[in-house]
């Protein structure tokens, strides 16, 4: 019987998670999901009590401080040092827990800013990130040398998988620290729902930056199926890219159209130039992910936005805003 402990298990990569295996009811699993609330992992002796009260043979590791493009840039120092604690608590209790394998959680955007296209796993060092983000990158990257040096002194079997920017139900729509997505879908039922002075087709909705930003988006259920692979099937402590097709990328503005179409938006949308891009892409290959699961399907873009639009109508009360 092998015990997974899944490290930040309530946010979206860890509902979504809970979702498939409550699906699966694996007969040789049991998984324990755990957030904020049952320890605060940039202290050691809080995580050593959680790994003690759980007693994991396998460890998801998905906690973080994390954020959408402007709270990264505000923040960079904030992010660097809570990263950086919370990743070396887990990895090394992990190791004093003699866990058969731990799979940390990545993002494309740790990778060189100036970089050649498409990006793969051996690029990570390459250079230096996006000034926007190094904070978040850097500790973020450093999981990588860690896992190669738990490996080069003990064996761990630690490794890493690095998704493309995910979406889907539970996702955090919080204004000043959501991801474009969650950050899309908030503004737009603001828009729709709590501004009744202006007629639906007269309502514009801003779209930040030029719109023309390029990005691959991966769906948290999609996501969830390919980290349980990894967990049960992957064994390298080399990073697998976890990432939609490149010919699945779109422009900022293409996702703001898709949001708008879920939402029956009947207005109009206007790019807002005075506000900042980011990267103007970061396309990545998941040749290495398709050379072992050449079938695997992803959802359909626009469905999946639909139904992630839907689930916050649905669950708007509850949802983190």
């Amino acid at each position: 019987m092998s015990t997974v402990l899944v490290t930040g298990g309530t946010g979206l990569v860890g509902r979504a998670l809970e979702a498939i295996i409550n699906q699966e009811k694996p007969e040789n699993e049991e998984w324990h999901f755990v957030g904020s609330k049952d320890a605060d992992l940039t202290k050691l002796d809080e995580t050593q009590l959680l790994f003690a009260k759980h007693k994991p043979t396998h460890v998801i590791h998905l906690a973080a401080m994390v954020g959408g493009l402007f709270h990264n840039m505000n923040n960079n120092l904030d992010f660097l040092r809570k990263n950086l604690q919370i990743n070396d608590n887990v990895l090394q209790t992990a190791y004093e827990y003699k866990c058969a394998k731990v799979v940390s959680c990545l993002s494309t955007c740790i990778f060189p800013d100036k970089i050649t296209y498409p990006i793969d796993e051996t690029m990570i060092h390459n250079g230096p990130p996006h000034s926007s983000n190094y904070g978040y990158s850097y500790a973020k990257r450093l999981i990588d040398i860690q896992n190669h040096a738990y490996y080069d002194k003990h064996g761990c079997m630690f490794t890493s998988v690095i998704p493309c920017n995910i979406f889907g139900p539970h996702d955090n729509y919080k204004p000043d620290s959501s991801h474009v997505i969650p950050g899309m879908i908030f503004r737009m039922h603001k828009l729709l729902y709590h501004d009744a002075d202006t007629a639906d087709k007269d309502k514009i909705f801003n779209v930040y930056g030029s719109g023309k930003p390029l990005r691959q988006f991966i769906y948290s259920l999609d996501l969830a199926k390919l980290m349980i692979w990894v967990l049960r099937n992957y064994n390298s402590i080399e990073p697998i890219i976890l990432s939609a097709d490149e010919e699945q990328e779109v422009t900022i503005y293409e996702l703001a159209e898709a949001i708008a179409n879920a939402f029956a938006f009947k207005g109009q949308l206007v790019c807002d130039t005075n506000m900042a891009d980011g990267q103007y892409k970061k396309t990545a290959s998941n040749s290495k992910l398709r050379s072992f699961l050449p079938d695997f399907q992803f959802t359909n873009f626009e469905d999946a936005i639909k139904m992630s639009v839907q689930w916050y109508i649905d669950h708007y009360e509850e949802a983190r805003k």
